[in-house]
This record gives C-alpha cells, structure tokens and sequence, in this order.
C-alpha cells in the first residue's frame, strides 16, 4: 500500500508534528491498515484526512445573538483513511459504530435518517453538490479521539471531515474552509434536525484560534489571530465532570428566551441589535417586564461580546496575560450573570461549580478557569502554566476521577488532508 510506505519513510512526520505535537505514526499506520483490509479495491489511491475537535475560548452563549465569539481547534480528531471507490455511494466505517452507507442517487433529506450518521454524510453531500460539483462515491476508515458529550463537538469534525474529502476528491479544493462550515451546519440543521450555529463547524474548519463575528449569521466576519499557544507556558485542559446534559433542554433554552425577551423590549428579535447604553438606561423597567435573571444575562451577552474581541486582540498582539485575565472574567460573568453553572431543577448536582471551585484553589491565582460550552451541566475549560500541570490534574482526578482531566493543545490547523 502506497499510503503505508509513505507514512513509514517519514514524508507525513511534519505534518503529523503539527497537528499532534510529535510525529509518532502508530496511529496513522493502523488506520491506513484498516482500510486496506476493509476497502481493498482502491488502496493506491487512499489518503489520509483529519477534522478536530474545537473548544469554545470566549463568547459563552453570545451566538445566538449574533454576538462573538472566539473558539479554537484542538488535537483531538477525528481520522480518516479514505479514496475514491469508482461507485455512486459513499461507505463510513466508523470504529465502535459501524458503517454507514448513503446512496447519492438523491440527496434530499430522509426524515427515517434524522440523529443519523447517515444524515450528516447525506446532508454535507447534498450541500457540496448543490454548489454545482459533481461527487461520486468514497470509502472511509475512521478513528476518533473526539470523544461524543466531551463538549469538543464531535458531530462537527465529522461533518467537516466527510467535507474535506469530498473537497479534495471531487472538488480539486475549490471549496475554502469556511464554505466547509457552512455546509457542514447546514447538513446538522436540516438533514439531522439539530438547530445549532456555526461555531462548531467553523472552529474545525479553519482551525487554531478562530475569531469569529456573527453579526450577519449568514455571513459572519472569521479571522485568526495567528497565536502561538505552544508558547505560551500553559496547557489547555478540559475537565470532564461527569455530570449529565440529560432533561436540561429547557435549561438551555431559557437562556436564549430570555435574551429574547430583553430585546424584545426594544422591539428587536436579538441584543446584538439593542445599543448596550440603551439597554443600560432602561434596566429598571425592563426588570419590571422579564424579571432580574433576564437582566443578568442580558449584562452576560454585552460583556462576553465585548469580551471575545478583546481576547482575540490580546492574542494577536501576544500578550497572553491580558488574554487570562478576560478569559477568568468570562468564567465569572457566566457565574453571576448568565448562571449557567447548575440547573435550579437539581440543586444537589452542581459539579460544574465544584470543578470551578477546586480548580480555582488549584491555581492560586494563576492562569485561568472557566465553564466551556452550554453549562449546566459538562466540562469546564483551564489554562493552566506548565508548572502547576501535574499538580492541577492530580488534584482533579482525585476528585472526578482518573482520566477526566484532559491535556490538550490548540493545534494550528483545521480540516485537512494530511500530506
């Protein structure tokens, strides 16, 4: 096979290096293995592809406002070895879930496919396709490292994974990173009927730290402030509570309900288009109307707007100090403001606030903690200096248990062929 004596000479090591921090090719190797023994038929044509994981950074709960927001790609991923296969069908064989088959012969949604991998292959095959390529089958291995409920958004790199090979197979790579988002929502939204935004897609498909301006959402503003974070003397890591997301649904949507509410006050649909001094002004008797909650989340959503472009500018000038220093004052906004750290439905379970609490205590007032993603319920999210590194997982795991603190890196690229 071709792809393995590539992978063994060393040719891909650089590539490898900078998307996992060492060359190591055990697990290339293996998955390219994989696929010859699975998909022999078209072995000389495989290549290997990989979509990250994405971690939310700033901006919590500022999307759906069309706020900022800041997230970036992280180095866990999903892995794939993949080619062409001569057919009108695209074959997914995901380890620990199977394969999946999905004809092209009409990329319409299929409502028995909905919270299906099918619907997520279907659904980006349909967007490329209508964007006037002509697609054709493929075979794919796939191993990931992105972890389903570990917030890092595991259905996103799928779907950007299955757009970045159809981009370099079918598409000669005319597709650009942030049409692979956009397409790649699309397919979460109306083939699997999961409404969400674009953040997830976007911070897998670009990659490295991804600012990203929603103020048009079908259009919005990226850049990438270009940070070195291997640099920076800290590690990311996200701590896995353990807890459950399960009857939070309403949670959830209330915090985007009663953001709503506030702007509707004004007569608008969302607080992006409600001046922040206007909203100030008007605090008293917009208390009267929603109630005090609505207030403070309304305050959350102007200060964690403002605060995502702040923190996308102290890492484009490198001043990381800075950047901690928003990142700790989003975690407490999100405390007091957005209270999305436990449900009122459960009281007792409040293992976001504990993580928060010891990890706060296992810092000494150093780097930075926050929750990350929705909240409620899940993971929370650490800067911690290189130092302390040892000590702050140990102190974590003795408490949540082995393993639930992870050690990650925000990897500089986003869905890619690995060449």
């Amino acid at each position: 096979m071709k792809l393995l004596d590539t992978i063994a000479s060393g040719a891909l090591d650089e590539s490898l290096r900078t998307l996992y921090g060492s060359a190591d090719h055990a697990r290339a190797e293996r998955i390219a293995a994989a696929f010859a023994e699975r998909f022999p038929a078209h072995v000389d044509e495989a290549a290997l592809f990989s979509a990250p994981g994405r971690t939310e950074i700033g901006g919590n709960h500022t999307d759906h406002h069309h706020g900022r927001v800041l997230c970036g790609s992280v180095d866990l991923d999903m892995l794939a070895c993949a080619a062409p296969n001569g057919t009108n069908e695209i074959r997914v064989f995901s380890e620990g879930y199977g394969e999946t088959c999905v004809s092209l012969e009409d990329l319409k949604p299929v409502a028995a496919e909905r919270d299906s991998t099918a619907a997520l292959v279907r659904g980006v095959a349909a967007g490329v396709a209508a964007l006037g390529h002509a697609i054709a089958g493929f075979d794919a291995y796939v191993h990931s490292t992105v972890l389903a409920g570990s917030g890092l958004s595991s259905s996103a790199a799928f779907e950007v994974l299955i757009g970045v090979i159809l981009n370099r197979f079918f598409c000669r790579d005319a597709l650009d990173a942030i049409t692979i988002a956009k397409l790649s929502q699309m397919a979460e939204r109306d083939y699997y009927g999961k409404p969400c935004g674009l953040m997830d897609q976007m911070g897998s498909a670009v990659g490295g730290a991804v600012a990203i301006d929603f103020c048009d959402p079908a259009n919005p503003v990226v850049s990438r402030p270009g940070y070195d974070f291997d640099a920076s003397g800290h590690a990311l890591c996200i701590i896995d509570t353990g807890s459950s997301h399960d009857d939070l649904t309403d949670d959830y949507a209330a915090v985007a309900e009663e953001m709503r509410a506030v702007a509707a006050c004004f007569g608008k649909t969302v607080l992006r288009e409600v001046p922040e001094e206007l909203f100030r002004a008007n605090i008293a008797s917009v208390r009267e109307k929603c109630g005090d909650r609505a207030v403070l989340r309304a305050r959350h959503f102007y200060s964690d707007d403002r605060r995502a472009a702040l923190e996308a500018e102290a890492l484009r000038e490198g001043d990381f100090a800075r950047f901690l220093a928003l990142v700790n004052e989003s975690g407490r906004s999100s405390v007091c403001d957005l209270q999305n750290i436990w449900s009122p439905k459960h009281p007792n379970r409040q293992s976001v606030s504990l993580a928060l609490s010891l990890g706060r205590e296992l810092l000494g007032g150093r780097g930075a903690i926050r929750v990350h993603g929705g909240g409620f319920a899940g993971t929370v999210q650490a800067f911690v200096p290189e130092d302390l590194l040892a000590g702050f997982r140990d102190g974590i795991e003795a408490v949540f248990g082995e393993g639930k603190c992870r050690i990650l890196r925000i990897r500089p690229v986003g869905g890619c062929q690995i060449d």
